[in-house]
């Protein structure tokens, strides 16, 4: 009898395989090896799970499997071939080899033993024939880089006069090499640093690049490395590189130092081998240095602008801690006492006229992030006090003393803290004749004084405890500017003052600071400005930090969507090197969404305020969702993901954790719409959003989040999320099944990882991995039936993995008991999801047959309910169950057939050859192999 059952789960796993349904194959064989078969069909069984395994691209278990068929029958040639093409897709191409030869040995005549065997012989020769040829190009640059008698220029003609490897292609030889640890370690035991040296003292663009870019390799996550490298390079030689005039290599710099902090900061060994274990590792101190010598670099003069704001962005990543929790902040504190006044020195330079140091568009806003950053990082009162009194006695030294020039450059300190720690920029305005100097400033003949005084003003009229002081004292001085002044620079700021005074009451519409049009005006002269491409992009960046404020106002966001040179001029200046635009854009953004948040008022509260005459917000007419979802269509069909991914993309310090809140918010709102959601994915906005969903604040990463579960939910994620990348939207979707999320966020989630749990074995693992499942059960017991239907049908989805199958199999919990009682449910999706996973579980795990009867006295009702429903895939389903438990023990069966089971059976089986119909016939079978009923018993 146990053979006759082995062999028939056999052939209906072979039937189930060739439909393409390997899960359930796999199921089948699975179910029959647990029964007593011989040692031949086990060999067969674990050959036939290997093949299931290879179409589900899970390779390990296919050569784990194919392995025990092996030790069943040594002589088993198919399941020699199918190891070694598990072997050969896990990279272990020669063990892939002595498989195929085997089989070749066996079957000498068998033509795609032997085409296999070409094949992967022909992959390990071209491995050789590449590893060898590139040992070969290293070690004949290094012979060149080695003769010390010629130089550079004559080293190249040498080597195209003798047709030998040019250095260059030698030098990128070295860069492919050193990407591989064992590469790196190669290039290092071989004094690899020294000629890398060579390489960069050479100067020549190219060989620095590669020489960079190898030294990357070298000291990636390896800290006793990069600590030798440091050594024999120079701390202070390193840095240098960044404050070199080629851009190209001084990013290359900059990404070196990063790796390096990287491997300093978080302790990454690979352990100490060779001559790396003389070296005394003192990570701490080697990172001081580092950082030290990068306060310094900002305020040495011949340092090319771009080094500047590189070396800002490093310490901007390397000095402040990752997460407030950890304790320690010494790193930052040290920063400050010894750098504060160098940062605010770069802040404080003026670009045009250039000063005495070299800086960029992008500097001031890059030293604002970083001081912004410092003080964030500080943990008490005390801490933030001394700040304060470095950056007071600071702008007091260039404000007293100093002149017109020393004023100046205080007032530009003062705007550079007013867009980073704002409060360490209010007390700064507060100094005694700050405030007075400005003012007087605004009225200067000469243009340059006029700039630091105008934007100045402007960020001040940012901060709300200003808005009052300067709307009283400065919309008149602004005016005066904005109507008066020749200059377009001038112009163009005064309006931003304006726009931004003019947009002290937000989004509430019974707020307004201006007569009625005026702000339609002022957005009208920003759209024209914005247009005009005689104007550097640097001016036109105000007009769009104008825009960011005026479309608070409803009636200038339905003017701007509508005007397609704007946002084509908006989008084009986002990519542009003027890098701090990119909050305005997406503030101008979020408010043309109306992404913001907003919660409608309580009825009863507005009546309660309006009888106390208190002030009650107003929404515009135009914000109503109808107004909101036509000004999303008009900005996707204007181009608004692809501009935004551009955002997303740039690694410019200015892309700070607040401006990718706001992109995440916006990429919500383009979302909402089911239809719109195909225009975003084509244009690359699944991709932007992981990283959005993966840094910055909690609210942006979990707006990420959300709008990457309702694009997993309606599209295919493999489409959307090509290769690896689908790994990556695992965590984020699992993050959103946290209380604090609300429900809708919940239920989305839920559903986006129904949809992946679906796809492979490797994604159930991965959300298995990121300890989902405690969570989805909790929700299985939520109270919102769509929240804990979709709770429900996930975890059917999970239940395809054994660790979860081990779970409903232990003993002493609930799981399998709510499954059985929701399959009697009145919510019918409910039912299926439930009953879907009662089908599986005890396809997969007989011995949970015999549990059934025991978790609830209602289990077979619920079962002949399943049956007899209207629903065929409930009856399917149900029948499932059923033929699991009938042949799981004869017991059981004989329980079943003794109930009115068997006359709902008996009906169902005269059926028309459906799914429903052949497993209730199978039920029937199984009852008269028991001897349970009579042959003539089953209706025939």
């Amino acid at each position: 009898m146990t053979a006759s059952s082995v062999e028939q789960l056999r052939k209906e796993g072979n039937e189930l395989f060739k439909c393409g349904d390997y899960g359930g194959a796999l199921a089948a064989y699975t179910q029959a090896l647990g029964l007593d078969a011989t040692p031949q069909d086990q060999a067969v069984l674990h050959r036939n799970r290997a093949a299931c395994h290879l179409k589900l691209e899970d390779y390990d278990k296919a050569e784990t499997e194919a392995s025990k068929a092996i030790e069943k029958d040594g002589g088993d040639v198919k399941a020699l071939y199918r190891r070694s093409q598990a072997l050969e897709k896990l990279g272990r191409l020669d063990q892939a080899v002595l498989d195929l030869q085997r089989c070749v040995s066996l079957e000498p005549k068998n033509k795609v033993f032997q085409e296999a065997l070409r094949n992967i012989g022909g992959q390990i020769q071209e491995k050789v024939r590449y590893m060898s040829s590139t040992d070969a190009k290293v070690e004949q640059m290094f012979q060149i880089l080695l003769d010390p008698e010629e130089k550079g220029t004559e080293k190249k003609q040498k080597c195209q006069h003798y047709n030998v490897l040019p250095l260059t292609q030698a030098s990128q030889n070295l860069v492919v090499l050193a990407r591989e640890d064992a590469g790196a370690e190669k290039i290092f035991r071989s004094n690899g640093v020294q000629l890398l040296q060579r390489l960069l003292d050479m100067g020549e663009t190219d060989l620095m690049l590669a020489a960079l870019r190898t030294l990357v390799g070298i000291c990636s996550e390896h800290q006793s490395r990069t600590v030798a490298t440091l050594s024999i390079l120079g701390t202070r030689r390193v840095v240098s590189i960044l404050g070199v005039e080629s851009q190209a290599v001084s990013l290359a710099a900059c990404h070196l130092l990063q790796v390096m902090f990287d491997a300093l900061k978080e302790g990454v060994k690979k352990g100490f081998r060779g001559k790396e274990g003389a070296i005394i590792v003192d990570p701490a101190r080697e990172l001081k240095v580092l950082i030290s010598n990068l306060l310094d670099l900002l305020t040495e003069v011949g340092v090319s602008g771009q080094g500047r704001d590189n070396a800002l962005t490093l310490l901007i990543k390397a000095v402040p801690r990752k997460s407030l929790k950890d304790p320690n902040n010494s790193l930052t504190l040290w920063v400050i006492d010894q750098g504060l006044k160098k940062i605010l020195e770069v802040g404080g330079s003026l670009q045009d006229p250039p000063g005495e140091l070299a800086v960029t568009a992008n500097s001031r806003m890059s030293a604002s992030i970083l001081l912004s950053k410092l003080f964030d990082d500080l943990k008490c009162d005390a801490e933030r006090e001394n700040f304060h009194r470095l950056c007071e006695n600071y702008i007091k030294s260039w404000f007293e003393g100093q002149g017109l020039a020393g004023k100046l450059r205080a007032i530009q300190t003062v705007s550079c803290l007013l867009q980073g720690p704002c409060d360490a920029g209010n007390r700064a305005l507060e100094l005694s004749g700050v405030m007075e100097s400005v003012i007087a400033l605004c009225a200067s003949e000469q243009e340059e004084e006029q700039l630091v005084a105008v934007e100045a003003l402007i960020h001040a009229a940012g901060k709300a405890k200003r808005a009052s002081f300067i709307t009283a004292n400065g919309v008149s001085l602004l005016k005066d500017l904005y109507k008066c002044s020749e200059k377009d620079s001038i112009r163009i700021r005064a309006l931003v003052g304006l726009c931004k005074l003019g947009s002290a009451g937000g989004t509430d519409f019974s707020m307004k600071q201006f007569a009625e049009g005026s702000t339609l005006k002022l957005a009208k002269q920003c759209r024209k400005w914005l247009c005009n491409d005689q104007i550097d992009a640097g001016t036109r960046r105000w007009a769009v930090e104008g825009l960011a404020y005026l479309t608070f106002d409803a009636d200038v966001k339905e003017e701007f969507v509508e005007d397609a040179a704007a946002l084509k001029a908006l989008f084009q200046l986002s990519r542009l090197e003027e890098r701090s635009v990119l909050f305005a854009v997406a503030s101008a953004l979020v408010n043309c969404t109306n992404s913001y948040d907003y919660e409608e008022p309580d009825p009863k509260m507005v009546e309660l305020a309006k009888y106390a005459k208190q002030h009650v917000p107003e929404q515009h007419p135009k914000d109503k969702p109808s107004f909101v979802r036509a000004r999303v269509k008009k900005l996707l069909a204007a181009g608004v993901v692809s501009a935004m991914v551009c955002m997303v993309k740039t690694e410019s310090p200015v892309l700070t954790s607040s401006c990718r809140e706001l992109l995440s918010r916006v990429f919500l709102a383009l979302v909402e719409e089911v239809e719109d959601r195909g225009t975003v994915v084509a244009q690359g906005g699944g991709r932007a959003l992981i990283p959005l969903a993966l840094e910055g604040t909690d609210v942006g990463q979990t707006k990420a989040a959300q709008a990457l579960a309702k694009l997993t939910i309606t599209s295919n994620p493999e489409m959307t999320f090509p290769g690896e990348r689908i790994y990556e939207v695992v965590r984020p979707l699992v993050s959103l099944l946290h209380l604090n999320c609300s429900g809708l966020q919940n239920f989305e989630a839920l559903m986006a990882l129904t949809n992946l749990a679906g796809i492979s074995e490797r994604l159930r693992q991965k959300i298995l991995k990121e300890k989902a499942v405690p969570m989805i059960e909790g929700y299985m017991f939520e109270e919102h039936e769509m929240i804990r239907r979709a709770a429900t049908e996930c975890m059917c989805n999970l239940a395809m993995s054994k660790e979860v199958q081990d779970l409903f199999e232990a003993q002493g919990n609930d799981r399998l008991k709510l499954l059985v009682l929701y399959s009697g449910e009145d919510d019918e999706l409910l039912q299926r999801a439930a009953a879907g996973g009662l089908a599986m579980l005890t396809s997969m795990r007989p011995t949970l047959c015999s549990r059934i009867p025991q978790v609830t006295t209602h289990w077979l009702e619920i079962l002949q309910a399943l049956l007899l429903s209207s629903n065929q895939e409930l009856q399917h389903r149900g029948a499932v169950v059923v033929l699991n438990m009938v042949e799981a023990s004869r017991e059981i069966a004989s329980t079943l057939m003794e109930s009115e089971m068997m006359e709902i059976l008996s009906v169902l089986a005269k059926g028309d050859h459906s799914p429903v119909t052949r497993a209730a016939a199978a039920c029937l079978d199984k009852a008269v192999e028991y001897g349970l009923i009579q042959p003539n018993q089953d209706g025939e």
